[in-house]
C-alpha cells in the first residue's frame, strides 16, 4: 500500500506541481540572442516534446521501481527517477521562458509510460533493464536531433539538451552494467514506433 501511495504521489507531482531540480541548470557561456517569433514558437515546440520525455520518463522509472522485488534495483530506478526530475524542471524552466506550454496530453503520455514501465518490469529485472537501455539510447539520438533543429541563437535551449543527452547515455551505460538484456528487434521498432507518435503529436498539442 505505501509503494501505491508513493508511486500516486509521484503522478501528482509530475503533472501538477512544479518540478524543483536538485542541481544547478545548465547554462550557456554565451548569452542567448533575442529569438524572432518564428525561432521561439520552434524552441518552444522542441522544448514541449522534450519535457513530455521527461514526464514519460517520471513514470516509467516509478512503474519500474513498483514492479521490481530487487531492492537494490528499486533503489537504482528511484535513483535515476531523481536525476530525471532536474530535467523535468529545467525544460519546464525554459517552456516559461519561451511563453510556451506543456503538452495538454501530458496526463496521457504518463499514462502510457507507466503502463509500458509496469510491463517491463513484470517480465523480470533483466528485462527491465534492457527497456532503460533502449529508451535511453532512443532519447539520446532524439536530444541530438534536436540539437540540429534548434535556433543557432538559442544558447540557453542547447546547453540544457547538451546535458540532458549526457545524463540520458549515463543512464543507458548504468543499466548496461547492472544486467540488462538485450531487447528483441521487434520490441526496439515497437519502442520506436511509439516514441515517433508521441513526439510528433507533442510538437503542436
Amino acid at each position: 500500500m505505501d509503494t501505491l501511495l508513493t508511486a500516486a504521489d509521484a503522478a501528482l507531482r509530475t503533472l501538477f506541481a512544479p518540478p524543483r531540480s536538485g542541481q544547478p541548470r545548465p547554462h550557456a557561456q554565451v548569452a542567448s540572442n533575442e529569438l524572432s517569433p518564428q525561432d521561439k514558437t520552434l524552441s518552444g515546440a522542441l522544448m514541449r516534446v522534450n519535457h513530455v520525455g521527461e514526464v514519460c520518463a517520471q513514470a516509467l522509472y516509478t512503474a519500474q521501481a513498483l514492479a521490481t522485488k530487487n531492492e537494490a534495483l528499486r533503489a537504482h530506478f528511484t535513483r535515476a527517477n531523481a536525476e530525471e526530475t532536474n530535467h523535468l524542471a529545467w525544460t519546464r524552466q525554459r517552456l516559461d521562458e519561451l511563453g510556451a506550454r506543456p503538452s495538454l496530453l501530458n496526463p496521457l503520455w504518463y499514462a502510457g509510460a507507466f503502463g509500458l514501465g509496469l510491463v517491463a518490469g513484470r517480465l523480470g529485472d533483466a528485462i527491465s533493464l534492457g527497456f532503460v537501455v533502449e529508451t535511453e539510447r532512443q532519447v539520446e539520438a532524439h536530444l541530438n536531433s534536436h540539437l540540429t533543429r534548434l535556433p543557432a541563437e538559442d544558447h540557453d535551449s542547447r546547453a540544457i539538451v547538451a546535458q540532458m543527452m549526457m545524463d540520458e547515455a549515463q543512464h543507458a551505460q548504468e543499466a548496461q552494467e547492472a544486467g540488462a538484456a538485450e531487447l528483441p528487434p521487434i520490441a526496439r521498432g515497437l519502442m520506436k514506433a511509439a516514441a515517433k507518435v508521441m513526439t510528433t503529436v507533442a510538437h503542436r498539442v
